[in-house]
């Protein structure tokens, strides 16, 4: 017979609640899939590629394969992209390694996002336990069927970014600050944020640790950011490349928050257009976005609210809101905090989320703007 923990988990300590998350990144996964498939057999959309693998290499896949071909100076047979310094090295890198043993370039990016969000899920359903008992599947099921998780299937940079960042946070938790530290520098090296991570390490590790000989370990996760500022700065001779690109990529210079709350108001209920819909769901992920950091610094929860806080205020204060949706994917105290709801409260949430999920899907899959 089996000796059972306390957490009843058999023979290894959390081992079933880490088998059903597993199941159910499968079971979500499989689910977008199917949908995916469906849509593209009932649906046309005109020019657009048909094949599976076209219908999720859209909008920034494109931009990441691109990178993991050419580099930053892009496609030579096109003219060049000012955006492309805006997005940081770690996926277009894994890409093109993957791509060594897997011939398509689309479809090294789909199986990077998998096994990375596979990594993710497992990581967030241990954080989970952490803070109560039973979150951990409810914590996970909230992740993904998440509006936007369509972007942990596709090749978008979330689920790697995710898969060294949750991992990093639990590692701090358990006060193991070198791997910890590790971890942080995997996620610098995929998304800006990972400068927040590391902002929100230093905060954690000074509340609750204070091991004064491990502090230069905790400068680490700064040193892929720089890394990049010095390498686009050899290239190109700028060394606020990213943020220029940022710009001249997307228009994304900064403003007074009223200011891009006006614009973006008006983009989501001026004239209506086919990004109008869009513009809403960032509006309404921002007041999450707020009240999520509200209610941590009402907690006390110092290191979570710079985490959450930090990259929101740099969202908010943008020429108008691009992509806080999306951002919210790498937000685990929101995640964790709709793991603790009780059930009927708990059951709404994900009945609201199933159908925006669906949309979603069919949107991106169909070439057109998902956040």
């Amino acid at each position: 017979m089996a000796v059972r923990t306390r957490e009843g988990a058999g023979l290894l300590p959390g081992l079933d609640t880490d088998r059903a998350a597993l199941g159910a990144w499968a079971g979500t996964r499989l689910g977008v899939l199917v949908l995916s498939v469906t849509v593209a057999a009932v649906w046309s959309y005109g020019d657009l590629k048909d094949s599976f693998l076209g219908r999720w290499t859209q909008w920034d896949v494109d931009l990441f394969i691109e990178i993991a071909k050419y580099g930053y100076r892009g496609d030579p047979s096109q003219p060049q992209d000012a955006g492309l310094p805006a997005f940081f090295p770690g996926l277009p890198i894994l890409i093109r390694g993957v791509h060594y043993v897997i011939p398509s370039w689309e479809l090294s990016a789909l199986l990077i996002s998998l096994v990375a969000g596979a990594v993710a899920t497992v990581a967030l359903a241990r954080l989970a336990r952490l803070t109560g008992p039973g979150t951990g599947l409810k914590a996970v099921m909230a992740l993904l069927l998440s509006p936007y998780a369509v972007f942990l299937f596709a090749g978008y940079s979330e689920s790697l970014f995710l898969a060294f960042a949750v991992p990093a946070w639990l590692l701090a938790r358990q006060r193991r600050w070198e791997p910890a530290v590790l971890c942080a520098m995997g996620a610098a090296c995929v998304r800006v944020t990972g400068i927040f991570l590391a902002l929100a390490l230093i905060v954690e590790f000074l509340v609750a640790d204070r091991r004064w000989r491990l502090t230069p370990w905790l400068a680490l996760p700064f040193a892929p950011v720089a890394a990049y500022a010095l390498y686009q700065w050899r290239r190109t001779g700028d060394w606020l490349a990213w943020q220029h690109a940022q710009q001249e990529g997307w228009g994304r210079s900064m403003a007074w928050p009223w200011d891009a709350f006006r614009t973006t108001w008006q983009a989501a209920f001026g004239e209506s257009n086919e990004f109008s819909g869009a513009f809403r769901v960032e509006i309404v992920a921002a007041v999450v976005g707020v009240a999520l950091t509200c209610w941590l610094l009402a907690r006390r929860r110092w290191s979570e609210a710079v985490y959450v806080g930090l990259p929101l205020a740099s969202l908010l204060t943008s020429a108008f809101y691009l992509s806080i949706g999306r951002a919210a994917l790498l937000w685990w105290p929101l995640w964790l905090g709709i793991g603790r709801l009780r059930w009927p409260a708990y059951a709404v949430v994900l009945v609201v989320f199933v159908p925006l999920l669906t949309e979603e899907v069919i949107l991106f899959t169909s070439g057109h703007w998902a956040g």
